[in-house]
């Protein structure tokens, strides 16, 4: 079972840094030439008013348009403040991987357009309120092993291998994180500890409003994430007939909250207090969850009355 979870923890392993690598090595050169401070001074406008430098764009692009690892990437290779860094973690964190994660929403019953407008809605507002809200965290961010350069590149060799160097620290930073999670998660799926999980979760569940058949959609969405999880989750519908009320409840709840210690542990590199950023997700989720649960009680409970009092 262990070499099982270090064979998958590898093999994701690698898969990340070909997505990391190269991205990481590309956006280093784009610093150094005349295109990436043409995008940014464009954009710079906009992204001051969540509090973030115009070369931030990019991240938020690799992160939703590719994967939360190519974003990562790219912040490695830039010089931002602890808040800048904070504040892209949490918009990466409920808006990342969009179109994989909204395809997984389409197979299951989801509309496209609402899970992407509730995550980047939720993205920037959170982007928002943390930059008005927050003094703090105006030291300069330290990731974790990546090395700092101590001279300026002056040359394009120095410059590529400046993003080498940076590349090849942040993968290995994650492999320290991914090898171990991968192992975990695949004892969790081994031992059917993942059922067990979602019987813990059938009265947190039915707190916000959802039924017991679809806490094993919840338990897979939180522990493997939107993508990963996709399986399961798709199974777990088709098996259990999860309604259309309790489906949308779910995806609510996950695509503000899910793959939370995949995701979460993936920002340590990055040099952020991380429990504040799960506790962030968590809260979104639980409020907005509660509230849509609610406000859809009440439409059923009018539409039951109004049927009543017509016959």
């Amino acid at each position: 079972m262990l070499r099982r979870g270090l064979f998958v923890g590898l093999k994701t392993t690698w898969t990340l840094g070909k997505v990391i690598f190269p991205i990481t090595v590309i956006v280093t050169l784009l610093q150094y030439s005349p295109v990436l401070p043409w995008v940014t001074n464009g954009l710079t406008p906009m992204m001051r008013w969540i509090g973030l430098p115009g070369d931030a764009a990019l991240v938020l692009v690799l992160g939703n348009f590719l994967n939360l690892y190519a974003g990562i990437g790219a912040m490695l290779t830039m010089d931002l403040t602890v808040k800048e860094v904070f504040i892209l973690a949490v918009m990466l964190s409920f808006s990342h991987n969009m179109l994989v994660e909204s395809a997984v929403a389409a197979q299951v019953g989801v509309r496209v357009w609402w899970t992407v407008a509730v995550r980047v809605g939720l993205a920037f507002s959170a982007a928002w309120l943390i930059h008005v809200f927050w003094d703090g965290g105006q030291q300069m961010a330290k990731y974790g092993l990546v090395p700092q350069a101590s001279t300026t590149p002056n040359t394009w060799g120095e410059i590529a291998w400046t993003g080498i160097e940076k590349a090849l620290y942040g993968i290995g930073q994650l492999a320290l994180i991914i090898i171990p999670l991968m192992i975990a998660i695949q004892v969790l799926k081994e031992l059917k500890w993942l059922d067990t999980f979602s019987k813990w979760l059938s009265p947190f569940a039915r707190l916000l409003g959802i039924r017991e058949n679809a806490s094993l959609t919840m338990a897979a969405g939180l522990l493997f994430g939107l993508a990963y999880g996709a399986g399961v989750m798709i199974q777990a519908v088709k098996e259990d007939g999860v309604s259309k009320k309790d489906l949308t409840l779910t995806f609510l709840f996950l695509v503000a909250c899910h793959a939370v210690v995949e995701d979460t542990l993936l920002f340590v590199p990055l040099g952020i207090p991380v429990w504040p950023l799960l506790v962030i997700r968590l809260v979104t989720a639980i409020l907005l969850t509660a509230a849509l649960s609610f406000i859809w009680n009440q439409i059923e409970h009018r539409k039951r009355r109004e049927a009543t009092y017509e016959y």
